[in-house]
């Protein structure tokens, strides 16, 4: 619940805290004050509507903060919310910020960090409803009828075990129709898939051939250069001309040498056996030398051939990829496409079955669902016209209206029936009520009369107290259009919703207000030749001064029916708390 509101330089409040308690808070105090204000603000700190006109004037910035703590259903449901967006903190309370800059930036924080607006809107629904003279709650939106009633009928195990075989349906509609999208263009891709894997495979591609071929392309293209090269070093290596010594020659010379060297000096043996190693290695290179002399080929056949197998290889890479790896995965994927399509009409057959034998059982627990929903629907109608007639609507009637919409792909309800069907049923629910006689049931957007928009909301709330779950309900001039004798049964209805929620009221009705727990007064205030707004929680006396006011001049009569009032609403109280 909201625990505390603070606002500074909002409209004409400079400053302002709220300290707020659980059970029923009435806001009073004189017309333009500022009471309809404090709940813009609250409204702009839940993701609302804020722009620079609510700036006060002389301000660069108005700032609103409200702190709630958590618990109950709505603690898990705040908390998952907070840890999907990386923003929870402390589990047990949450942290809510609004700044609406001059220059027509503003900012809006949960629990200390910027977040745009649209989040902290749906996480403001969460934990608040207003219910303002021009704004409609959530129950006057359609989509929220139904799971209001699924609460009310407690069909939350139904539809949970509904969801369940929900979801493997989608799944396997899903499988089908990629099959089935599949199997349209199936010979098309069939006759393509063949080709490409026959080409690929008509070229017996080996891993790393294309490197092994160009090697062996330099080679056979550089083989006259390669052969010349070999034969020189080969002549200068081993073979003496007239000219001149081979170097074989001419380092046997120097091992000769040396080993007469150290024949006389022993300190030079090592250099000895340097020289012996050298001209056993000049030797083994002049070997394989001749042997690779011997390997070089002069063949333009050969060439050709190889010329050809690049180019090949060229080709397939520009179709299935820059590498011979990219070509040998695309043939196996290929494979895998092919082995696909020649087996989707099998596997959709399968499905097929599947899907129907789904079809089958949702059918079956939509139907349950169904009729659980249509039987609350029934209770609900009955208590919310005791409540109508309570709130001096006498002629008021209620009903929720159930529809099914035929659908040909939809389930079978019945042999000649197939209705549409989603996540939630087959159930299509709308709250319908009739003010008058004979004027027919409308949505409760069609409702004209403001007080009757009001009682019918306040006969809702406390009809569906245990299935709302969001904690903080505010009703701003919930009193608008009725008079004293309806003000003591809102009054008293209020305070009963207060006992499972927490209830802010803006009332002129002092009726109502006498059953408020928390009672604030809104002052506007001139200092400075400045107005602000200012406000006060009232007990005891001045309590009871400012409901006397509210029912005519301050005098000791007013005082005197200010003061039975309470009494008779803390009796009322008293009897309500009474185990029956």
């Amino acid at each position: 619940m909201l625990i505390e509101l603070h606002i500074q330089n909002f409209a004409i409040i400079q400053s302002l805290t709220l300290s707020l308690k659980s059970g029923l808070s009435v806001f009073t105090g004189e017309t333009g004050a500022g009471k309809s204000i404090i709940l813009d603000a609250l409204e702009a700190v839940l993701g609302g509507r804020a722009d620079t006109t609510s700036i006060r004037t002389g301000a660069d910035v108005a700032l609103i903060e409200a702190n709630f703590v958590l618990s109950g259903g709505v603690k898990d449901r705040v908390n998952a919310f907070l840890e999907a967006e990386g923003l929870l903190e402390d589990p047990d309370y949450l942290s809510l910020a609004r700044e609406i800059r001059k220059e027509g930036r503003n900012t809006a924080r949960i629990n200390g960090r910027s977040v745009s607006a649209s989040l902290q809107r749906e996480l403001g629904a969460l934990l608040v409803d207003i219910h303002g003279q021009s704004e409609h709650l959530s129950l006057l939106k359609v989509r929220h009828h139904l799971e209001l009633l699924d609460r009310f009928a407690a069909t939350q195990e139904l539809l949970a075990d509904y969801r369940l075989d929900y979801q493997k349906l989608r799944t396997v509609q899903g499988e089908l129709e990629s099959l089935r999208q599949s199997e349209i263009d199936a010979e098309r891709r069939k006759d393509v898939l063949d080709y490409q894997i026959r080409e690929i495979e008509a070229a017996h591609l080996q891993e790393n051939e294309e490197e092994s071929l160009r090697q062996e392309r330099t080679r056979l293209s550089n083989a006259e250069n390669l052969s010349m090269l070999a034969q020189q070093s080969l002549l200068l290596l081993d073979e003496n001309t007239s000219d001149s010594a081979s170097v074989t020659d001419l380092l046997g010379q120097v091992v000769n040498a040396l080993s007469e060297l150290t024949r006389i000096d022993q300190n030079t043996k090592h250099l000895s056996e340097q020289a012996d190693i050298s001209l056993s290695n000049l030797s083994d290179l002049a070997l394989e030398l001749r042997d690779y002399a011997e390997t070089i080929e002069f063949n333009p056949r050969r060439l050709d051939q190889i010329e050809e197998r690049i180019d090949l290889i060229n080709r397939l890479k520009r179709k299935y990829g820059g590498s011979l790896e990219s070509i040998i995965a695309f043939q196996a994927q290929a494979l895998q496409d092919l082995e696909k399509i020649e087996s989707a009409g099998e596997q959709i057959q399968k499905l097929t079955v599947i899907e129907q034998e789904l079809m089958k059982v949702l059918s079956k627990k939509a139907l349950l669902l169904s009729n659980q929903r249509k039987a609350a629907s029934q209770i609900i109608a009955k208590e919310i016209e005791t409540q109508l007639d309570e709130l001096k609507m006498t002629h008021a009637r209620f009903v929720v209206d159930m529809k099914m919409r035929e659908h040909p792909a939809g389930l079978r309800i019945s042999e000649d029936l197939k209705v549409d069907f989603d996540a939630s049923g087959i159930d299509q629910v709308e709250f319908l009520v009739e003010t008058n006689p004979g004027e027919g049931f409308k949505p409760l957007v069609k409702i004209a009369s403001g007080g009757e928009v009001s009682r019918f909301m306040l006969a809702l709330k406390n009809v569906l107290a245990e299935a709302d779950t969001i904690p903080s309900l505010v009703f701003d001039e919930i009193d608008q259009g009725i008079g004293g004798r309806i003000g003591l049964m809102v009054g008293e209805k209020l305070w009963h919703l207060s006992q499972n929620h927490q209830v802010l009221c803006v009332t002129h009705l002092p009726q109502l207000a006498a059953y408020g727990d928390q009672h604030f007064n809104v002052m506007k205030l001139v200092h400075d030749n400045r107005t602000q707004t200012e406000i006060n929680e009232l007990t005891g006396e001045t309590r009871q001064k400012e409901l006397a006011s509210m029912l005519g001049p301050t005098n000791q009569t007013t005082l005197n029916a200010a003061g039975e009032l309470l009494e008779s609403v803390s009796q009322s109280k008293g009897k309500i708390n009474q185990p029956s």
